[in-house]
């Protein structure tokens, strides 16, 4: 596994270390509690994905489009930077349902994000380390190692949140 993923994969594997039911479902209210944290990075993973597997499955380039002003400064803030902004509206297709309970919402979670590094390094394989493989819907067009990036970035963003609702108990 590529090394940004890995050590997302090691952020979200010891955050979740022995949680209890009780521990899953703690959040403030109005806010996601990490069960359902872990399901939207799940579902980010598997789109992610199939995003990209759709895309090897088409001859030739994929059809990028340059990046607009707004994407590029996006991308340089969260991609080169590291600031994951928050407070942003997650899209829909990745919103968590709730209906996974802690432990199915992670080995959901876990499996799509090494069926996302594969296809990221598919990808990559197929045109080039450079080279814009897909869109995404608000940086623009990403390479392999951008997605990587952008994918721990945000990860990361939500681990420390379920760090924050768990407090002592993070990471037993």
């Amino acid at each position: 596994m590529d090394a940004w993923l890995d050590r997302l994969r090691n952020e979200i594997t010891e955050i979740t270390a022995n949680l209890d039911d009780s521990d899953w479902t703690r959040a403030p209210k109005g806010r996601w509690n990490s069960a359902q944290i872990v399901e939207h990075l799940g579902r980010t993973y598997g789109t992610t994905a199939k995003m990209l597997e759709l895309k090897m499955g088409v001859a030739g380039k994929p059809e990028i489009r340059s990046a607009k002003l707004s994407e590029l400064l996006l991308k340089v803030l969260i991609v080169d930077l590291g600031v994951f902004p928050t407070g942003a509206k997650s899209p829909e297709m990745v919103t968590p349902t709730g209906e996974s309970a802690g432990a199915v919402a992670l080995r959901r979670a876990l499996i799509n994000l090494e069926r996302m590094d594969d296809a990221l390094t598919a990808s990559e394989e197929r045109w080039g380390r450079h080279e814009a493989i897909a869109m995404h819907f608000r940086l623009g067009p990403l390479n392999a190692l951008q997605w990587r990036r952008f994918h721990y970035f945000h990860g990361h963003h939500h681990v420390k949140q379920m760090r924050k609702r768990l407090g002592d108990r993070a990471g037993r």
